[in-house]
């Protein structure tokens, strides 16, 4: 069981929030704007947010210039994720992952069925890493950013948890390029 000890500082995390969605606006966007309140409320600096069609070119240009932006640690998308001929935004994100982070899926499905039972099949829900920027992608709801939030990424984006978060591993994601 993770835990927050006091023996570490909070550390603000640069997250830029993506909307994939061929009909939302920022105005009716509730599910990125789900994200930004929590973020935001939990101490993190909102870098940047945008909604992009569900296009898989589009999606994956969007990804780049976040992650060649140093001031973005961390990307999480909304929608996309289920298994329309439209949802194209878990191979937008393993087009350009270095690393996938299969466990989030796993564990984001584990949770969603304690609520939605095997509704959850539907979900595409991803993660991984691209020259140090951190990638999430959750479904397009409302409901699945809070559980996804309150459950997983809250905990993993402060370096106060223990035994392991993910913002303790930020200096060490590119490693492998300084070896070359």
């Amino acid at each position: 069981m993770s835990k927050i000890e006091g023996d570490r500082d909070f550390v603000p995390v640069h997250i830029a929030v993506l909307t994939v969605s061929d009909s939302r606006s920022e105005a009716d966007d509730r599910s990125g704007q789900t994200l930004v309140d929590r973020l935001t409320g939990a101490g993190h600096v909102l870098a940047d947010r945008n909604i992009c069609k569900d296009e898989q070119d589009a999606i994956v240009a969007q990804l780049n210039r976040w992650i060649d932006d140093p001031s973005v640690d961390v990307v999480i998308a909304t929608g996309g994720t289920g298994v329309t001929g439209r949802d194209v935004t878990p191979e937008a994100f393993q087009a350009v992952y270095e690393k996938e982070v299969p466990g989030f899926g796993e564990l984001f499905r584990m949770l969603s069925y304690q609520k939605i039972k095997t509704s959850t099949i539907q979900s595409r829900a991803t993660a991984g890493v691209c020259r140090g920027t951190y990638l999430f992608a959750l479904p397009g709801s409302p409901g699945a950013c809070k559980d996804a939030w309150d459950d997983i990424l809250e905990a993993q984006l402060d370096a106060r948890t223990r035994p392991c978060n993910f913002v303790e591993l930020f200096d060490r994601l590119r490693e492998h390029e300084i070896a070359r």
